[in-house]
């Protein structure tokens, strides 16, 4: 499913407009569709092999030996940080190598690989953009189901915590972020965010206006390396 015309998410036609924008009336995903020049594979290739996910700062980008088009790819990837970061912003551009669930997850995962929210106790935003790879997803808040409001995984919660259905589970589940993950609805389609959009979601902050935009990172193995700007 497209991006395109859901209810929660708009569509954005600049930087500016992304950045200006409230979110009010349900909507709590901003996106700004883009094409940008360059051969972002190149800056993978050259980057060379890794594990894990990798920062990559703003010096190592700028001396690869790129041929023009990986330095247009360099080039954008190094503009939209400086963007960001003249509006007071802090983001990262990271080569993610391997991002896969363990088989340890728990319960409750809460890797990135699991539909959650971004939480802050101050109004703040979450902004991401793929380069290069499989894109993050989201979800429709109301094709979601918050993973401890399930009652098997609630039991199963209950029994790790080893006390009562009380104001200290609760406690419980917000200190390991279990209160933050969601599970699809039978049925429900999750959206791609695409390649090289530009996207700015609401997170859980007291006083939000809008409920947090529900999302996830995909997983991507060995070998298929992504591109990835969050701040």
């Amino acid at each position: 499913m497209s991006a395109a015309g859901q209810p929660r998410v708009r569509q954005v036609r600049s930087f500016e407009e992304l950045r200006s924008t409230r979110f009010a009336d349900g909507v709590n995903a901003l996106c700004w569709e883009r094409t940008l020049p360059g051969d972002y594979a190149e800056v993978i290739t050259k980057i060379g092999p890794g594990e894990g996910i990798v920062p990559l700062d703003d010096e190592r980008i700028r001396t690869l030996n790129l041929t023009p088009a990986g330095r247009l790819a360099a080039e954008a990837m190094l503009t939209d940080q400086q963007l960001l970061r003249d509006h007071d912003l802090a983001p990262s551009l990271n080569c993610v190598y391997d991002c896969v669930r363990g088989p340890d997850a728990g319960t409750v995962p809460t890797d990135v690989t699991s539909f959650h929210v971004d939480s802050a106790p101050v109004e703040v935003d979450t902004w991401l953009c793929t380069y290069h790879g499989a894109s993050s997803e989201g979800l429709r808040n109301e094709d979601a189901l918050l993973k401890v409001e399930i009652p098997e995984i609630r039991t199963a919660l209950l029994k790790e915590y080893g006390g009562p259905d009380d104001a200290g589970f609760a406690e419980f589940l917000h200190e390991h972020s279990f209160d933050s993950h969601y599970a699809p609805k039978p049925g429900a389609a999750p959206y791609p965010f695409g390649t090289f959009a530009l996207w700015r979601i609401a997170t859980r902050w007291p006083g939000s206006p809008v409920p947090p935009c529900i999302h996830r990172a995909p997983e991507n193995k060995l070998g298929e390396p992504r591109l990835l700007l969050i701040s």
